[in-house]
């Protein structure tokens, strides 16, 4: 009875070295899946670390491009000025032309009046 025992025993000892052998694969092809998962995460943020990379230097440039173009934009204000004196100058000068027709064709209609006036 103690040699069926042993053999039960032997038996179960095996069992259990193979169960955990197999659950010992198992736990490392989890553990190596995970670290796969990983390293392409890692890769995946270092991708995304270049691209954003490129993207300071877009902004950087553009930051550069804006100021330039402030400075010109800037530049422009005396002649935007001088553009809007001459504006109102334009606008008197056309209120002033409009009073001397008015007056021109009032002194035609009175030069008309005085020449029918001899004519008659």
């Amino acid at each position: 009875m103690e040699e069926k025992a042993k053999a039960q025993r032997d038996a179960l000892a095996e069992s259990l070295e193979v169960l955990f052998a197999n659950m010992s694969v198992m736990v490392k092809g989890e553990l190596q899946g995970a670290n796969n998962q990983l390293e392409l995460l890692e890769k995946m943020n270092l991708r995304v670390a270049e691209e954003y990379n490129s993207f300071g230097d877009v902004a950087s440039g553009l930051r550069v491009f804006v100021e330039q173009l402030k400075e010109k934009n800037g530049s422009f204000d005396e002649y935007i000025q001088q553009i809007d004196t001459i504006d109102q100058q334009v606008t008197e000068f056309e209120a002033v032309v409009s009073m001397l027709d008015k007056y021109v064709s009032l002194l035609e209609s009175k030069v008309q009046q005085a020449f029918s006036n001899l004519a008659s």
